[in-house]
């Protein structure tokens, strides 16, 4: 058991009558991702600052897009940090461009094979994580959006809850390694 709070990272923000689940434990969104037809990760521009046991986020979210099926958009400047890792299968574009194009039900996806049924958010800064999943949460209603922060993100339809730092990364590490060992 994960054990998180839905405490809100700001005053005053009011996410509305829906609001995220919280994991029971990191497990269940290794496998959300596998049952999932097609996954986007999305990175943000806190990715290379935020420390996880393989290294950074940058790490983890290679990490991440080997194992399974995964497509990583980096926001921001973040683009180069996955090229100086050799790191080829990542796409750049800006988060409210992208939050955009996943509201769009003609969009084809980076790859142009459809439109993504999951999206994880990881490396945002809490206020726009929590503007783009508004909007996402309003007008994409069919998309599941998982965000692992370490902040619950009520706009989000599922959080990995406020967890203090050693947990979260723990808990990073758990959804890592459960997506190798089934990897399909």
């Amino acid at each position: 058991m994960i054990s998180a709070k839905t405490t809100l990272g700001q005053t005053a923000m009011i996410p509305g009558p829906k609001k995220a689940n919280i994991f029971p434990k990191p497990t269940v969104v290794a496998a959300m991702v596998k049952k999932s037809k097609r996954c986007l990760l999305v990175v943000g521009s806190k990715a290379p600052f935020t420390t996880t046991k393989d290294g950074n986020l940058v790490d983890s979210a290679i990490r991440m897009s080997k194992n399974g099926n995964i497509s990583v958009a980096a926001t921001g400047h973040i683009i180069k940090e996955f090229l100086k890792r050799g790191s080829k299968s990542a796409f750049s574009i800006q988060v409210m461009n992208l939050g955009d194009r996943l509201r769009d039900p003609s969009w084809g996806g980076f790859d142009g094979a459809g439109i993504y049924d999951l999206v994880i958010f990881a490396g945002f800064a809490y206020y726009i994580e929590w503007l783009v999943q508004s909007g996402l949460k309003n007008f994409a209603p069919d998309l599941r959006i998982i965000s692992l922060e370490k902040t619950y993100q009520p706009n989000a339809s599922w959080s990995l809850g406020t967890l203090p730092e050693g947990r979260w990364e723990e808990s990073l590490d758990e959804i890592l390694t459960a997506l190798e060992e089934n990897k399909s």
